[in-house]
């Protein structure tokens, strides 16, 4: 049965490392016969989270008039969600810690996801990546119904096209591919 993948793609660099990384999931998940859309942040614009809780009198209706609506909206259909971010002082980086404050207004909607997880850094110690893990971690604690499928590490890539030729290239394809 084909599915419908979500990969939100937070690198502020189009070709960054973990855009690439988004790339290769998106190519193994469609050739498995599923539909996949990439969302690169960089290109919506996404207001911070102002903590006003019109939403929550609103029906879930954001006061912001941004691209978070439409986001949001394929977020909670999508059947698998892929979150990727570079790494910066050791955790994500704002533009998907954003996204995230700004799902505040209809995250009870976000249920029963496959959820994978894509993180790059510089450096090559995989453990110093957990932050970043740990922070998507509690945020699809939230979720109900949510499933951690797999990460992602992506180290020792600081300059763009660093992971190239990586073992993380062929992990994503094949998570892509699995889902």
């Amino acid at each position: 049965m084909s599915k419908n993948v979500l990969v939100l793609s937070a690198s502020p660099r189009r070709s960054g490392n973990s855009d690439l990384l988004c790339d290769q999931f998106v190519l193994g998940a469609e050739e498995a016969g599923n539909h996949a859309e990439k969302i690169f942040l960089r290109d919506k614009e996404i207001n911070y989270c102002v903590a006003c809780d019109i939403c929550k009198n609103n029906a879930g209706g954001c006061d912001q008039n941004d691209d978070m609506v439409e986001v949001l909206d394929k977020m909670i259909k999508a059947d698998v969600i892929v979150m990727a971010t570079p790494v910066y002082f050791y955790t994500m980086n704002a533009q998907m810690k954003t996204l995230i404050d700004r799902t505040y207004s209809r995250y009870t909607e976000i249920q029963n996801k496959d959820m994978y997880f894509i993180t790059t850094a510089a450096v090559r110690n995989k453990q110093a990546l957990e932050r970043t893990i740990e922070g998507f971690r509690g945020f699809t604690s939230v979720l109900s119904g949510a499933k951690e499928k797999g990460i992602i590490y992506g180290t020792g890539a600081w300059n763009i096209g660093d992971i190239k030729g990586s073992k993380a290239m062929d992990q994503a394809y094949e998570m892509g591919k699995s889902v």
